[in-house]
């Protein structure tokens, strides 16, 4: 079930790097909101109530990251934004407005579940989708001097941790344990 390739890379530390880390995770957040959706009140044990707290968790996070875009970046465009290739990453001129492409792979939505599927769908799907939200929490770590993006990291850190761990049980549960499952777990700790 493909759920899209990873396109987590922000660019360069930098004068706009937590603009950028920002934008880019609203974006990977609201896919997940939108994987969650998919399986609202299925009626299977926990996956629903999973979902929920997922969507209200990130959805938190959303408003949250735009509340500091606001007050950091006054002077940034509304929409979200990418680092030009080759563009200087201290400059808002070397930035661009994120285009379709990379939202769709920030988001990780990538196939469309069907009514069989669709509990399958999500929890192999966000294991995926957290793993990249890992991804970016440790290059916010390695990259980021902000401390409020950098407890932001830790924070996606230990809850992805913990859900990853959660979506295994529940597969594991169905029958399903597949060494993918295992791919994020280097980026347990942080």
């Amino acid at each position: 079930m493909d759920h899209g390739a990873h396109g987590h890379d922000v660019g360069a530390a930098g004068a706009t790097y937590d603009l950028r880390w920002i934008d880019a995770m609203v974006q990977h957040h609201t896919g997940a909101l939108r994987m969650g959706e998919v399986v609202f009140d299925i009626g299977q044990p926990g996956v629903g109530a999973l979902a929920k707290t997922i969507w209200r968790d990130q959805a938190q996070e959303i408003k949250a990251m735009g509340q500091w875009r606001r007050a950091w970046y006054p002077e940034a465009p509304v929409y979200p934004v990418a680092l030009k290739a080759g563009g200087d990453p201290n400059s808002l001129a070397g930035l661009e407005r994120m285009g379709p492409a990379q939202i769709e792979a920030m988001r990780m939505t990538g196939s469309t579940p069907t009514k069989a599927n669709r509990v399958r769908w999500f929890l192999e799907g966000m294991i995926a989708h957290h793993g990249g939200a890992l991804e970016m929490a440790h290059d916010a770590l390695q990259k980021s001097t902000n401390t409020t993006i950098r407890r932001l990291a830790r924070q996606i850190i230990v809850a992805q941790r913990r859900e990853i761990l959660e979506l295994r049980h529940m597969l594991q549960r169905d029958g399903l344990d597949r060494p993918e499952y295992y791919r994020y777990d280097a980026l347990f700790s942080n």
